[in-house]
């Protein structure tokens, strides 16, 4: 019979025998359920891959490289967060391109400034086969059947019209289908959320009668209206004036990090009416209020907006290489999935996710359009700024030549040599007469 120190032993031996195999198990499962995970949000954005609202690629290109495209090679770009692979990587498949100029351009080159941003995104989008440039939602729907990414090109802050609708006009011929109303700085006619630059202070209008001729001729060209960087007050008057849902391309939630980039509740509120969208921005400093933040910080804006508007007004705008620190994982466009894997770990469902990474875009973008062809009968704008409210010297003014004569003093210089040589004549000639 065994002594009871051999029983003992032996069922020592198998309890830690069946510790290590539930290990194992616990191990193998936990490996299974991460990989079944990851699984879940590929097919998930395989089926709905995303379109992100705002990525300031051009700006670097500019700043790095001087926009000429011939000195690297787009799909593996070196200093930036966005290139073709980690695009592919993070399953985006439309990207609005911002074209952005500082506002220290405002009163002097920002439309040409803008020219050359928009035909850098015109010429990286067309010169390589992975892009395609489209005008239309229905074009965006067609690039995702031809496996390409697709690129919007949006304008980021309306100092870039020069308080012009004609200028407004020539930007949509060439492909624009968004614009930011402000950036970092007031312009003649609509507020900026920044107090950095102290051009153009108002009182009490923050949409000015030509701001909202702005606003209508959007409407009437069918370019998506972008009230990220507005003041709230200007967001605010914009959402009652639009015939068309407007978009904030990236911000985030004010209840969660109480910048003046994000927006509040009652925003939202007016923006659910407007069946607009919020694209949550990325940037750590609209995320956590700080330098740093993670996945769930972001996750955060999106459960709380998502309470206060339902997913159907979510979308995305990362803000990468618009700002300069993102949070920890993810610090680049190929990271989206691991967002998605934190929203659906957070009990949100495959059907409110599609709608945050593509739907909802397209039925704004498809809402624009339909304005668009309500208001197709309507004539170009006339409307006009006066002098006094742009108040910009270098503007040329076209007023027809005043006729006047030359100043006294250079009448002889102007007179034809032929004159000249006749006085001269019938001078000597009396001279030589009265001697």
């Amino acid at each position: 019979m065994p002594s009871r120190k051999t029983s003992t032993g032996a069922l020592s031996s198998f309890c830690i025998l069946s510790l290590r195999n539930l290990l194992v198990l616990s191990s193998l499962c936990h490996f299974i359920s991460g990989y079944s995970e990851r699984e879940r949000v590929h097919d998930l954005m395989s089926r709905y891959p995303l379109i992100d609202g705002h990525n300031d690629l051009p700006l670097k290109l500019r700043i790095l490289h001087n926009n000429r495209l011939s000195q690297f090679d787009l799909h593996n770009v070196s200093k930036v967060a966005t290139d073709i692979n980690r695009l592919q990587a993070g399953h985006v498949q439309a990207q609005m391109f911002a074209v952005y100029v500082l506002c220290g351009a405002q009163e002097k080159d920002a439309v040409r400034l803008t020219l050359e941003q928009i035909d850098v995104v015109r010429r990286m989008c067309t010169e390589y086969q992975d892009f395609e440039l489209v005008t239309s939602a229905q074009e965006l729907k067609n690039t995702e059947m031809r496996h390409k990414i697709a690129c919007l090109i949006s304008i980021e802050g309306g100092h870039s019209i020069d308080s012009s609708l004609p200028a407004l006009r020539m930007y949509y011929q060439l492909g624009v289908r968004s614009m930011a109303l402000t950036h970092t700085c007031n312009t003649p006619w609509a507020e900026s959320s920044s107090k950095l630059y102290s051009v153009y202070q108002r009182q009490n209008n923050s949409l000015t009668h030509f701001g909202k001729a702005v606003v209508e001729e959007m409407n009437r060209l069918g370019i998506i209206v972008d009230l990220s960087h507005t003041s709230w007050d200007t967001a605010l008057a914009v959402l009652n004036h639009s015939r068309a849902p407007v978009i904030f391309s990236h911000s985030s939630s004010y209840s969660i990090c109480n910048h003046g980039r994000n927006v509040p509740d009652w925003l939202l509120h007016e923006l659910k009416m407007n069946q607009g969208l919020i694209m949550v921005n990325l940037h750590s400093n609209f995320i956590s209020c700080r330098d740093k933040a993670n996945i769930s910080h972001v996750a955060d804006h999106f459960d709380h907006i998502k309470k206060v508007i339902g997913a159907e007004s979510i979308g995305i705008g990362g803000d990468f290489e618009g700002a300069v620190s993102f949070p920890q994982g993810l610090d680049d466009v190929s990271k989206y999935p691991a967002l998605i894997q934190e929203l659906l770990q957070r009990n949100w469902t495959e059907t409110e996710l599609a709608d945050v990474l593509r739907r909802n875009f397209l039925r704004v973008f498809e809402e624009v359009e339909r304005v668009r062809n309500q208001l197709s009968s309507n004539p170009p704008s006339e409307v006009q700024i006066s002098e006094q409210e742009v108040q910009n010297p270098c503007r040329l003014v076209l007023r027809p030549p005043q006729p006047r004569g030359p100043p006294p003093s250079s009448r002889a210089q102007h007179r034809p040599p032929g004159l000249l040589i006749l006085a001269t004549v019938l001078l000597l000639s009396s001279l030589f007469m009265i001697e």
